[in-house]
């Protein structure tokens, strides 16, 4: 059982690691009114307290001067730095698990309220909080305890999660107990001089601490299909990278591929030289490259709760080799026989553009492999095979229009993903 019926939270540094868009925010704020950029170790002292202090207390500033430095900073940060941030892994599990069992959550946050929220609810993880405080825009000091006491409920037992000393002091003054992340961006000298009640390392002693049943993370396997030239590659990337970002713990890899044994296959069966191999030994060889990938990569690592993010699997081989080069769909079945019973993806991204369209875009910027070489009769019966395949799997299949503009794509892509894992509870 968990040992708090509530549990409140710092955000940067403890909940995200907004460092990355804070620093250049605060590099730009710094050049731009004059003052010479500190140090590396300095510059981390910016995380977590509120920023007009910081540039009081680290770069001499008076409060006028502070004042200036923070508005500037926010010309930055505003439009989008504050973007440049990421949900530490398991953190949305376990705000999930904790909401779920009634557990009276809330974020107390030195970063004005509004940005609070703004990036609470960019990363989907508002809905999980019964309250959040944080100091106006307008307001340069920011109370920690009075931030506590403000989300602080009546008749429950609360500890204040937090990573720098200020949220182990502001905890106390709340009369709360505290647990010291020392992941985030505190000192970790400072924050064990401060006392806190509890100390973790990561996020894992974290979870173990506030909910010691909680399930291990469920891993997911995502396979990306579609015609040639569709732009698969760009938007594997884009998802790994936006997965990453929401607090998924990713691997990404390919067919064929993936592994070093596959990858020696794959050299032989995208050689654009063939040696005269013929659609059953091409069939085969995709089989075993695939073998070999699901035992060694896939299935290793979707049990260890990652997002598996694959480039191709056995949809490629039915309509490449099934549609297009005219073998028995269901041969190509039985030589695929251990991934489609084990290794069988929870979803694949159909990323759906016409053959011409798509070869036109691969040849723009690469000579073709010996598959893309076959011709257009080769290209237009894979495009068959796919749709033919969407129309049978609509329950696995998410299509999405690869046409657009690839930002439009990649976030269309990730909003139907990303609904689909919180329905099925992978978080």
């Amino acid at each position: 059982m968990h040992a708090y019926d509530a549990v409140i939270f710092d955000l940067d540094g403890t909940l995200t690691d907004s460092k990355p868009g804070i620093l250049e925010s605060t590099e730009y704020a710094l050049n731009k009114i004059g003052f010479p950029v500190p140090d590396a170790a300095v510059l981390q002292k910016f995380l977590g307290p509120p920023l007009a202090e910081s540039f009081m207390k680290y770069c001499g500033m008076d409060e006028s001067q502070a004042a200036l430095a923070t508005e500037y900073y926010r010309e930055t940060y505003n439009p989008g730095g504050w973007k440049n941030n990421a949900v530490y892994p398991r953190i949305r599990a376990l705000l999930s698990e904790l909401h779920g069992r009634g557990v009276f959550l809330a974020v107390a946050t030195g970063k004005p309220l509004g940005n609070a929220r703004k990036i609470l609810e960019y990363f989907d993880l508002l809905p999980y909080f019964d309250a959040v405080s944080g100091p106006d825009l307008n307001d340069l000091h920011a109370d920690k305890a009075a931030l506590i006491r403000k989300v602080l409920p009546a008749g429950k037992r609360a500890v204040m999660v937090g990573d720098t000393a200020g949220d182990v002091l502001g905890a106390r003054g709340a009369g709360v107990d505290s647990v010291a992340a020392l992941y985030g961006y505190g000192d970790e000298g400072e924050t064990r001089t401060a006392g806190p009640t509890h100390v973790v390392r990561n996020t894992d002693t974290l979870c173990a601490l506030l909910c010691p049943d909680m399930p291990k993370p469920k891993g997911y396997f995502v396979t990306f299909e579609g015609v040639d030239g569709c732009g698969k590659s760009t938007q594997i990337a884009a998802m790994e990278q936006k997965l990453t970002q929401f607090g998924y713990t990713v691997r990404r890899t390919r067919e064929p591929g993936g592994c070093p044994i596959a990858e020696e296959i794959r050299k032989i069966v995208l050689a654009k030289e063939d040696g005269g191999m013929c659609p059953e030994t091409e069939a085969l060889l995709f089989a075993a490259a695939r073998a070999q990938h699901l035992k060694e990569v896939i299935l290793p690592s979707v049990a260890q709760g990652k997002i598996v993010l694959c480039d191709r699997f056995v949809d490629s081989s039915l309509v490449y080799q099934g549609n297009a080069r005219g073998l028995s769909r269901e041969w190509v079945k039985e030589i695929n026989r251990a991934a489609l019973r084990e290794g069988a993806p929870d979803a694949t991204i159909y990323l759906r553009m016409s053959h011409t369209e798509a070869l036109r875009r691969r040849l723009s910027v690469s000579d073709p492999d010996r598959i893309e070489q076959m011709g257009d009769s080769f290209q237009a019966r894979t495009e068959a095979g796919y749709e033919e395949l969407c129309r049978e799997n609509p329950d696995r299949f998410v299509p999405v229009d690869a046409a657009q503009a690839p930002e439009k794509v990649a976030e269309d892509a990730f909003r139907a993903l990303f609904a689909r894992m919180k329905k099925e509870g992978v978080l």
